[in-house]
Order: C-alpha cells, then structure tokens, then sequence
C-alpha cells in the first residue's frame, strides 16, 4: 500500500510540473530570445531602456555569430533560437555602432561605425571570446570632410561625410576583390570603395557614389509612422551586399529606423562597383503591422544547410527614439531572380532550420495567437498601466506591477481551452534605472497553466536561470490543454517590473475561418498610395494583405488585426510599377485559404 501511495504522489507531482527537463528547442519567435543590453548613451539625461539594432549575423565553422550596436560584445549559437553572450577579450571603449562584420573562411573581420580612423578587428576563434587586431589603424577615408558639418548640408559629389558610417565588408569569392559600403544620411547616397587585401583591407582608389533615396517616386521611402512625416528628409543607411547566381544585390535601410516602416530595399548590378538598378519588386523586407513592426537596417546570409535568412531592426521607441529590437526572417531569391523577405505570421512562432526547405511557408509552425484582446487580471497594478495592455499586442503599452517583488503575477483568462504550444514574455522597461547589464540584470519567472483557473500546472520554471531575457519565448515541453496562463514574477534586475505583452500561442479546434470576400484595390492620384477594402470577416483575429509585382509573386504582407477595420491604406508602391494584392483571415483556430490576387488599378 505504501509502495502504492508513493507512485501516485509521485505521478502528481510529474504532471503538476512539465518543465523539470527543458527540452531543446524547436521554435524561434520575434523579436529574437537574446539578453538585449542596458544602453548607456542616454545616462546623463536619466533614459534607462535596453535596445538591439543594426544585426549582422555571420556563420563560421558551422556555427552562428550575431553582431549589433551597444551589445558589450556579441553573441553565439549552434541553432538560430539559443543565443550566449560573449563578452570579448578586447573591445572599443564605446562599444560598437552599426558595424562591419564579415566572414571569409576561417577569420571573421570587424569595424565599428566611425567618423575618424579605427583598427579592423579580428576573430579567428569567436566561441573563446579572443579578439585580434587586423589592421591596427586604418588611413583616413579619401575624400572624407575633416567634420560633420549638419544634416542639411549640401552633398557634393567631391567628398564624403566623415566615415565610414554603418559600413560593410563585402568579399567576392570569384574575383577575391574586396569592397567596402556605406552611409547612413539623408543627404549624401551610398558609397562604395574598393579595399587593398595585400595591405590589411585599406582603402584603394577613392569612394565612388552609388544611389540615395527617391521618396517621390518610391512611396515606401517617405519618412514617418506610415509614411506620413514629410518634416523630414528620409535617411538611406545600412548596406550590406549579397552575391547570387551572377547578380550583386546591394540591399538599404530606410526611411529610418524610428518607425514602423523601417523597411530594406535593394538595388542590383552586374558588377559590384555599379552601375545599380532599382529592383522593381521593393520594398524587400517590409513589416509596418503586427506586435513587431519594421524590418530594415540587416543582413542576409545563408544558414549551414544553405536556407537564405534576413534579419532586421524593429522599432519599441518608448524610452528613447532608438529603442529597438532584433528580428530574423525566412529570405531567398526565387526563379526570376527576385530576392524576397518572408514577413507573413513574422512574430508568430516559426521553426527552426534542420534541413533545406523547399517553401517558406514550411517554417511557419501554424501556432496562432490565442492572447489578443483577451481578459487580463494582475496581483497589482500602478495607475494608467493596467494589465488588460499585456494582451493588446503593442510593445509601447505595458502593465506596472505595483511592487517589484517575487509573488506577483499576471494571468491571462483566454476564453475557453486551446491546446497552448508556446508563450512570449515580453518585459518593458518603466524608470528602470540601468545604463549598462551587470551580474544583477537576469530574468527569473514561472509559468503556469489551468483549464477552469482551480488546478494550476507548471509549464515553465525559470527560477534558476541568471542571464536577462528581455522577450524570454518558452516552447513548452509538449502542448497543454489550457484556458488560463499565469505568469509568476521572482526576479528583474530593473527598478520596476512591467511587462508589454504575454504572448500566448497554439491552436483551437474549431474550423479555419472564411477568406474575405469584396476585396476591391484602387490606387489614388499620388501612385504611391493605393486604398484597399474587404468585407468583414466576424470573429476573427486579424488579416494579412498580401501584395507583389505580380500575381504569383505576393512577397509583401500587411498584417492588421480585424478591430483596425477592413481598410488598408498602402502607401509603399513605387511610381509606374503595377501591383496586385490577395488577401487572407487567421484566428485562434489557423489560416483561411488565400483569396484570388486582384490588381491594383
């Protein structure tokens, strides 16, 4: 009897806690899972936030290396979803902004974002932390100006700003020639110089332009929340090359990274010092909608089973203008040559890359949201930050807890059952009162789950870890039948404890919902706009309108949630260039079937 009574506590206790092993992960969710550093830019003026911007990430011996502005070094991973944080063995005072990386072979070359001469750094074993110099000093940029004399200064093709800013190696392994670009302003274009391997990557010849922005042909290019701020000349910045099948693709940021459009565009060539065209399928990474918005300012690379990836700079703008975040996209270039970033469902759960994939759609793990607008209840909460703002999907909104102390909790009521797969902990920073992340800067929580908010099941402990996971995503062990998520507060490093947004993702049982029907496209007078219009779909979450140059080529998607309306201005078309738009609904329970794509006239 006794032996009897033990195996059954012993079976209650298991099921009361499925998180005792955590299992390798199989799942990723946007905004990237890193521990996103404390900024310490903004400390005189007292702004406290934590931000990470402008990624490069770099595949060496197999392996995955990811590089960002004010990281207190960089980050490793074996798998694109479990980051560690290294911190070098050597590294700039400032740290880095925006830089270079690139790498060849066996050696991974560095330089920081600068406006006067720096040495290239090296990494030959990244894992270790070892950080070599390559070039102890570069010469001074030919041409450069000896200062920046404002943003409204005329460009003249006979010099440069002082740089070079947000620059990129590009290496081209048919020809061994080495080139650099750069720029990051909204007077001068893009540049391009060649660089002298046999002297340490300095520079050879002099910088020749390259392309700027054209906001009045290129709608997408126009400054603002949506396209909508015309204060402001737009910026052009961010470059990085790639090279496939023949064709240079010179890839951009803009119109600037403060906003929900942060987008990136690309230019293609026969050569990599030009002449460049403007590809006419732009924008490439375009992601205005949804919990995270803006794609621009990245890199593309090829994973170790030769999948195509872009990553880019979400915006959270909160605390400070350049508050931001990573994100990383399915990419590739299709039979026609056209280079494409795969945004659709892009902060829902996708997964990880074990093998080749024949179709991006093959990534999404069909996981809906099952969070959005749902009953939300705290232990505490400050005024005019309630917890009904965890579930509304916008990171600039978030709940206070009135203390920040272990014990507090935030539960999400989801309705009715739903076999949860997957939640996202999406920590705000209220008066946090860091400028930089330390050995007290770490992340520890619990999660839970019920079916009628009496029995209550630990799907995840993080009371143990002690590294800081600002957007902390959790797989679950294996899939829970639940109508409540909690979540359990023990420790934050910040003053105060808020969070944005606990995300819940999984399915339901029902059907799939209906395809909108009356979906009519008509472009205005100014072509960069065009109004698009459907017809309701009831009870649904949300729609993503999914637009491209033709009708079999639908890259771009609009993500807008069904309380935003069945409207949709776009203001992204590019003058001249024909367009056509289909359109889907998704809720709890999956994705309706694509409707026909109809021009946009």
């Amino acid at each position: 009897m006794t032996r009897r009574i033990a195996a059954t506590l012993l079976s209650l206790f298991a099921s009361a806690d499925v998180s005792a092993q955590t299992p390798r992960q199989r799942t990723y969710a946007n905004p990237i899972d890193i521990d996103y550093r404390y900024n310490f830019e903004q400390y005189n003026e007292g702004i406290s936030y934590r931000s990470g911007a402008d990624p490069v990430i770099v595949v060496q011996r197999g392996e995955y290396y990811l590089f960002e502005t004010i990281g207190e070094g960089y980050w490793h991973s074996r798998d694109l979803g479990t980051w560690e944080h290294i911190t070098p063995s050597r590294w700039p005072l400032t740290d880095l902004v925006a830089p270079a990386v690139l790498a060849v072979r066996d050696t991974i070359y560095l330089l920081p974002s600068t406006t006067r001469p720096l040495p290239i750094l090296m990494l030959t074993r990244p894992a270790t932390g070892r950080v070599d110099v390559y070039n102890r000093l570069l010469p001074w940029l030919p041409m450069a100006r000896d200062h920046e004399v404002g943003p409204l200064a005329l460009a003249k093709p006979d010099s440069v700003q002082p740089g070079p800013w947000d620059p990129q190696f590009f290496h081209d392994p048919d020809t061994e020639r080495w080139f650099m670009y750069w720029n990051s302003s909204n007077a001068y274009p893009l540049h391009v110089i060649e660089l002298d391997k046999s002297k340490r990557l300095a520079y050879k010849g002099i910088p020749r332009w390259l392309f700027g922005l054209d906001p009045e042909k290129h709608g997408w290019e126009r400054f603002g929340q949506d396209h909508r701020d015309t204060t402001i000349t737009p910026f052009i910045e961010g470059a990085w090359m790639t090279k496939h099948a023949g064709k240079y693709y010179l890839q951009y940021g803009a119109p600037g990274t403060e906003y929900n459009v942060y987008s990136t565009g690309v230019y293609v060539a026969d050569d990599p010092l030009g002449p460049f065209t403007y590809a006419p399928y732009n924008p490439v990474a375009y992601k205005p909608g949804g919990f995270v918005q803006g794609a621009g300012h990245g890199n593309t690379f090829q994973d170790v089973y030769g999948n195509w990836w872009n990553t880019g700079t979400p915006w959270i703008a909160v605390n400070w203008h350049f508050e931001r975040r990573i994100a990383l996209h399915p990419a590739g270039f299709d039979d026609g040559g056209q280079m494409y970033v795969d945004t659709r469902f892009g902060d829902f759960p996708h997964w990880l890359p074990t093998k080749a994939w024949r179709r991006n759609d093959d990534l999404f793990t069909g996981w809906m949201l099952l969070s959005y607008r749902k009953t939300a209840t705290a232990s505490s909460a400050r005024d005019s930050f309630p917890a009904s703002n965890v579930t509304d999907e916008n990171p600039r909104t978030f709940w206070v807890a009135g203390q920040n102390r272990p014990g507090e909790s935030l539960t999400v009521d989801l309705g009715r059952a739903y076999e949860v797969r997957a939640i996202q902990v999406n920590y705000a920073d209220y008066k946090s009162g860091l400028y930089g992340t330390d050995s007290t800067v770490f992340t520890q929580f619990r999660l839970r789950t019920s079916p009628d908010g009496v029995r209550w099941t630990t799907v995840a402990d993080r009371s143990r870890e002690h590294r800081d996971r600002p957007n902390a995503y959790i797989e679950l062990a294996r899939p829970m039948s639940a109508r409540f998520v909690r979540y359990e507060h023990i420790h934050v490093g910040a003053a105060n404890l808020a969070i944005s947004d606990l995300r819940v993702f999984g399915n339901g049982a029902g059907s799939r919902p209906a395809t909108p029907a009356g979906l009519t496209a008509r472009r205005d007078r100014d072509e960069r706009n065009a109004t698009i219009t459907w017809q309701s779909v009831p009870g649904i979450a949300g729609y993503n309108l999914r637009w491209g140059i033709s009708p079999s080529k639908l890259y771009q998607t609009y993500q807008r949630f069904a309380d935003q309306g069945a409207m949709l201005e776009l203001r992204a078309l590019t003058v001249g260039q024909p367009y056509w738009v289909a359109i889907e609904s998704f809720d709890e329970n999956g994705v309706s079937s694509l409707s026909p794509a109809v021009p946009i006239r």
